[in-house]
């Protein structure tokens, strides 16, 4: 990816970190997740005169994906789920500008949660930041992915192996597939121009997962708790990591 491609890609990921930081109010007990894709939708479109990537991608309803507790990831929102205290709930979006596309997601604690939940949502923060902070020229994937995955471990959670990061620019989902475990010094070797998202999912149990009856939403097998944070990466021309997605006040440590 070059210069110019990357500037619009790092438009696309401002208007992401826009609508997560707009929608952070409103993610609080009672509200539905429906109504919370209602507003990301109207803010995206008035607001950011951008697109939901995820509206109608390969059919998926909606225009964010929120995954709520024991659902690992592409949770669809719904009018008749109400978020309550105690909730742990990622909110993933994805948006297309001027033909780039952009692509972060958070975690959110909804009311008073338990101990235990908030442990598995910092242990996963810090694992996404584990592995990026493997992402430079010359080192491979298979060190993010260790990384990633040493970190969850070594915590006592899992990692989920059957759904991984991905090369995002002109497409949303493109080469290379970034997962979330592996071995040192194996897989590609990361170079400049590369743009991809990290994005882990843990597990608070086992790693086995359960795709529900829509095709979409997918579940702890054992029902226990997961969590996912993300961010859209770039390796610039001094061959070091760009987190594109950080939040104003975040700091990757």
């Amino acid at each position: 990816m070059n210069q110019e491609e990357v500037k619009s890609v790092r438009r696309a990921c401002a208007i992401v970190v826009h609508t997560l930081d707009f929608i952070t109010s409103h993610v609080r007990p009672g509200i539905s997740t429906g109504k919370i894709n209602d507003l990301c939708h109207e803010h995206i479109v008035k607001q950011e005169q951008a697109k939901p990537a995820s509206l109608n991608y390969k059919g998926f309803p909606k225009s964010i994906c929120t995954s709520i507790n024991n659902v690992i990831c592409h949770g669809i929102p719904r009018e008749d789920r109400t978020l309550q205290s105690g909730d742990i709930v990622n909110i993933d979006i994805a948006v297309e500008k001027d033909g780039y596309y952009g692509d972060s997601s958070r975690m959110f604690c909804v009311g008073k949660v338990n101990p235990f939940a908030l442990k598995l949502v910092e242990v996963t923060r810090q694992s996404l930041y584990e592995g990026i902070k493997k992402v430079k020229s010359g080192n491979t994937l298979g060190d993010v992915g260790a990384a990633i995955q040493e970190h969850a471990e070594s915590a006592g959670f899992s990692v989920v192996y059957e759904y991984c990061g991905h090369g995002i620019g002109k497409e949303m989902h493109c080469p290379p597939q970034v997962l979330h475990y592996g071995t040192k010094g194996q897989g590609e070797i990361l170079e400049e121009g590369m743009c991809f998202t990290i994005e882990p999912m843990i597990n608070a149990g086992s790693n086995a997962t359960r795709l529900l009856g829509d095709k979409w939403t997918v579940v702890t097998k054992d029902g226990q708790l997961s969590a996912q944070w993300e961010h859209t990466l770039f390796i610039n021309q001094q061959g070091e990591c760009e987190v594109l997605t950080l939040a104003e006040n975040e700091t990757i440590t």
